[in-house]
């Protein structure tokens, strides 16, 4: 069983302010998920910036076989969201924006305005897949890439950067915080015993505060020595497969330069202990080929593939 997870980066169809300006672009586009989704052959795949509904439905159309789609009702203000491509049938257990209690609103701009919910929804599906039923949820946090009141992507000043740096992480981390109380939910304490999994766009590192939110008990991360030794906190653990990725491959995006692994898959006990092998971009291709990114996501607007590389983990039925 392969998991993965995409964000396939403003999938529109044309004609919009955010998708391909005409059908040759949306279909070159198109082509290019495709053959990469072809060629990774997930089982389920978990997906991010679906800007329109009817362009999954397209990208599923150009893939072998029948797929099953899940989409997250709850889109940004760009109307992108969450969702999965599978191979097997799919039911729609949870889809939410709300913040758990009693976490509070946070502060978002310089106006006092507060966020009481996600930008985007927590997807999440049950599935019959690796000998048993598997439970996933999808997300894509809060971006680092920083936007300005007026529609700006560069600062007044170092003042306002910080500030709305600040903001950003205030969202991202209670979206963190929300969706580690929905895998609280499909783990039911019973993570020794359930296949649960949690990934997507997580727009933060390993080792990132807002990242750490969702491992649940600390000490037994891969490559520690508390991996090995079974304890109490599995029942509610999740592992980033992170540190199964080789090294020269450990990213999924390319920001002005600089690899970062912000795409991330976290597993319950019992199915990270089936997990043979992970990586980004195709199995057996080597360092995945990004493209570096800049402040201005509109930069890319109409180019065929995705900025960044899928991530999957491999495991046993």
């Amino acid at each position: 069983m392969l998991l993965g997870t995409w964000n396939l980066e403003n999938l529109y169809r044309p004609g919009g302010p955010y998708g391909p300006k005409d059908d040759t672009a949306y279909e070159a586009k198109l082509a290019a998920l495709a053959a990469v989704i072809t060629e990774l052959d997930p089982t389920l795949l978990g997906v991010q910036e679906v800007g329109d509904p009817e362009a999954l439905k397209d990208l599923a159309g150009m893939l072998d076989d029948d797929w099953h789609l899940a989409l997250s009702e709850h889109a940004d203000v760009r109307g992108i969201r969450v969702g999965f491509l599978s191979r097997a049938e799919l039911s729609v257990v949870a889809d939410s924006t709300a913040f758990p209690e009693p976490l509070r609103p946070v502060q978002v701009d310089d106006e006092g305005a507060t966020a009481a919910r996600a930008g985007r929804g927590f997807l999440a599906v049950e599935a019959e897949a690796g000998g048993g039923p598997l439970k996933v949820a999808v997300c894509h946090l809060k971006s680092k890439l920083l936007s300005y009141p007026d529609g700006r992507f560069q600062p007044r000043d170092e003042g306002e950067r910080a500030r709305y740096g600040a903001y950003a992480l205030y969202r991202r981390a209670a979206e963190a915080t929300a969706l580690r109380a929905l895998a609280d939910e499909l783990l039911d304490g019973d993570g020794r015993a359930r296949d649960v999994a949690v990934l997507g766009d997580l727009n933060d590192e390993v080792r990132a505060a807002t990242t750490q939110i969702l491992l649940g008990p600390p000490g037994s991360e891969i490559g520690t020595a508390g991996y090995d030794r079974p304890d109490q906190g599995d029942a509610t653990r999740l592992w980033d497969v992170a540190p199964l990725i080789p090294a020269a491959q450990r990213y999924s995006r390319v920001n002005s330069g600089r690899r970062e692994l912000i795409d991330h898959i976290l597993l319950s006990r019992r199915l990270v202990r089936r997990a043979t092998a992970a990586g980004s971009g195709l199995p057996g291709e080597g360092p995945p080929g990004l493209p570096s990114v800049g402040p201005d996501p509109a930069e890319r607007r109409g180019t065929p593939g995705s900025d960044h590389a899928p991530v999957w983990v491999r495991t046993d039925e």
